[in-house]
């Protein structure tokens, strides 16, 4: 690494420090290895059930099932004779009595409040020694979960393995079971490689509906969970998963959540040899996102919907405690992306999220959201590498189809300054059906992209409509290959500004940063409207003065600080109109770049030194209106406006010092022209006149001051 990079990442680790400070832990776990990948995903089984679950109540189980197909009804009715005399009346009973591999129990239809699991935890299960989660509740080892499985988990599945739950009804909401908020999951799967869940309903924690942990195996088929403070479903630290024909709704985080995945595509490119887990025909709608994968590595995303969210999908390496990290080769296909703009923050504002879980009214459509998350987003990558994302329809997103942005290693707690820079790489943006839906009906996003501009081989489809940047790099015809190379360090400092400002949120405490339009912020309340405002008042002032003192004689002077002036107007206007300014932006600096260098042109001749250090700064601020609209300067680990941010401040300085000096103004374009060195002063006559009048006539020298006489 040569030392000019060397010194950029020592850069970007004190600014990591900064945006480190709202980070928060969403899932905290007892540290996990990731599987060794010897295993496999399992086979659903036919057949009669090994265990049976069932409630006693005849009538009432006579009309849960009074509707269904006949031959379904006449089945159900059998097992529920034999699970009167032999079956149990509680899951967790039937797991418990699991005493070999390759069991099925099955779950006949009825409600499943797991009553003997509820009380709190007494004697030593009560005193367990443990460290406790940023969200309070106490992070235990496998030995003190199956020492006390009941001190976080409604049923818990230990170490069983090749376990096959199924729900017997004809629709999955024929069997529920419902944790009343009063156990952290529903239903807990933690060393069970193999676990097969089918068709039931899961509902009702404080954190997870469904979690399956450090698993080589699992599959969950037609399963629905819902409204839970944090997730629908949740596989940790797990390989050779399927998700399918599930869904999830009323999630303070995500629906879907495949956290650190089995991490086995690191140090591939875009083609790798398998997937870890896959997800197909799920549906995730009104959670605060999707799809959200922390180290969701190597997951193979298809052929799913989600809709109605805050955001779509996110990937990110933006917590630390996961394995797997930073994030790597996630890849999406034909996924239905659209109207994720829910705004639940209000509910937040409001206090209604301050409440207990039972009382926020979750069933009535509450979400408290439990981290920051910018509405009306598609798919968010924040900071993720190799990720492929084609052939999706993504429509109807008030803010982006896509979000990308590099995170700091230092936000996941790794220090070296090697790694400072290591993510938002190489992802992949191509054939996407942009503001359309699959029956082609327009259905626009507000932009298709916004990204921080951070990153290497990051590369787009090149029918992406309006985006921030409005210059990105296009994907080649090959995978992998890109026209242009961008390579930044750092992304845009304004567009940092707004992410450091929005991240400072937290649910528990009720803060919603001021500044941030994720929250509600408008106008002049926005922070990107703030540092446009307050650049264009102190370079308008700043510049106004120095053509005063020192530049209104000159014509080419005052004509470029009548378009630095629009320039800084438009620039304002721009940052209020948000991701919709489209070219203004870039107009702005076009405009402000001219005023730059055509004052630099004038000073040059008193002041040299000022002069051309002007016309650098219009030089560099041409450059950004060319980064920013035409194509992205490659090969420069900063962007022109971080270099010219930086020089901007030092002008500044210099400008007032300039302007404040009490020599004469400088009044030249060039020499010999009427604006020119030979010019005679303001209020002199011309120098012809000069010479052509007469020279006075001799007389007495004048008395000394102060002699009358």
């Amino acid at each position: 690494m040569s030392w000019t990079r060397r010194l950029l990442v020592i850069l970007a680790a004190l600014a990591a420090t900064l945006l480190a400070a709202p980070a928060a832990q969403a899932h905290e776990e007892r540290p996990v290895t990731l599987p060794d990948g010897t295993g496999s995903v399992p086979v659903y089984r036919t057949g009669e059930p090994d265990l049976l679950v069932c409630k006693t109540d005849r009538a009432d189980f006579e009309r849960r099932v009074s509707g269904f197909p006949d031959a379904l009804r006449e089945r159900n009715l059998k097992l529920f004779e034999r699970c009167r005399k032999s079956g149990y009346r509680h899951l967790q009973q039937a797991v418990d009595a699991v005493d070999r591999t390759g069991m099925n129990i099955a779950v006949l239809p009825g409600l499943y409040e797991e009553e003997p699991s509820l009380p709190k935890p007494t004697g030593e299960c009560a005193r367990l020694k443990a460290r406790k989660s940023q969200l309070g509740y106490q992070i235990l080892s496998y030995a003190q979960q199956a020492r006390c499985p009941h001190n976080q988990n409604l049923v818990a599945v230990l170490g069983k393995k090749d376990l096959q739950i199924e729900g017997t009804g004809a629709e999955r909401t024929d069997v529920v079971i419902d944790a009343k908020y009063q156990k952290l999951n529903a239903i807990r799967a933690d060393g069970s490689d193999g676990v097969y869940f089918r068709n039931f309903t899961a509902q009702r924690t404080t954190f997870n509906s469904l979690y399956v942990l450090a698993q080589d195996g699992f599959v969950i088929d037609s399963v629905l969970t819902r409204w839970n403070d944090e997730y629908g479903f949740l596989t940790f630290a797990s390989d050779h998963g399927l998700y399918k024909n599930c869904e999830s709704y009323g999630n303070g985080d995500s629906g879907i959540y495949p956290g650190s995945a089995s991490n086995i595509n690191d140090g591939y490119g875009y083609d790798v040899p398998r997937y870890s887990i896959e997800i197909t025909g799920c549906r995730s709608h009104h959670n605060m996102v999707g799809y959200s994968g922390t180290a969701g590595d190597s997951v193979y995303v298809h052929d799913n919907e989600f809709d109605h969210n805050m955001g779509g999908a996110s990937m990110d390496s933006a917590f630390p405690g996961h394995p797997g990290l930073p994030q790597n080769h996630a890849r999406f296909e034909r996924n239905l992306i659209h109207d994720n703009n829910a705004d639940y923050y209000r509910y937040v504002a409001d206090g209604t999220c301050a409440r207990p879980p039972v009382d926020r009214g979750y069933e009535e459509g509450v979400v408290c959201p439990q981290i920051s998350m910018p509405p009306g987003s598609g798919i968010i990558t924040a900071g993720g590498n190799w990720n492929r994302y084609e052939n999706n329809w993504i429509y109807g997103q008030q803010r982006a189809a896509f979000v990308l942005t590099a995170v700091p290693a230092y936000i996941r707690g790794e220090e070296a300054l090697s790694k400072q820079a290591d993510t938002s790489h190489h992802n992949r943006y191509a054939g996407n059906h942009l503001g359309v839906d699959k029956a082609g009906n327009s259905r626009p996003n507000r932009t298709d992209v916004w990204w921080d501009g951070q990153g290497e081989g990051n590369c787009w489809q090149s029918d992406a409509g309006p985006s921030s940047p409005r210059a990105l790099p296009a994907c080649g015809s090959e995978r992998g290959a890109v026209s242009g190379h961008a390579d930044r360090l750092f992304g845009e400092p304004v567009k940092l500004a707004q992410l450091l400002v929005c991240a400072d949120y937290n649910v528990q405490a009720r803060r919603l940063p001021a500044g941030c339009d994720w929250y509600g912020a408008r106008g002049i309340e926005r922070i990107e409207v703030q540092i446009a405002l307050t650049v264009a008042v102190v370079l308008a002032l700043v510049g106004g003065v120095l053509w005063w003192r020192r530049l209104r004689g000159s014509r080419l002077a005052t004509v470029v600080t009548g378009l630095g002036a629009i320039g800084l107007g438009l620039d304002v206007a721009g940052s209020t109109m948000g991701l919709s300014a489209s070219y203004v932006p870039a107009l702005a600096l076009l405009l402000t770049g001219v005023w730059w260098t055509g004052i630099g042109l004038v000073l040059r001749r008193e002041r040299p030194w000022l002069g051309w250090t002007t016309v650098v700064l219009g030089a560099l601020t041409l450059l950004d209106a060319v980064d920013k609209a035409v194509f992205m300067i490659p090969w420069i680990p900063l962007s022109p406006a971080w270099v010219r941010g930086l020089l901007g401040v030092v002008w500044v300085l210099w400008a007032v010092v300039a302007a404040a000096h009490h020599g004469e103004r400088d009044t030249t374009d060039a020499p010999g022209s009427p604006d020119g060195p030979d010019a005679p002063a303001e209020g002199a006559a011309p120098r012809s006149a000069q010479a052509s009048a007469p020279a006075p006539a001799p007389g007495p020298a004048p008395a000394p001051e102060g002699d009358a006489s």
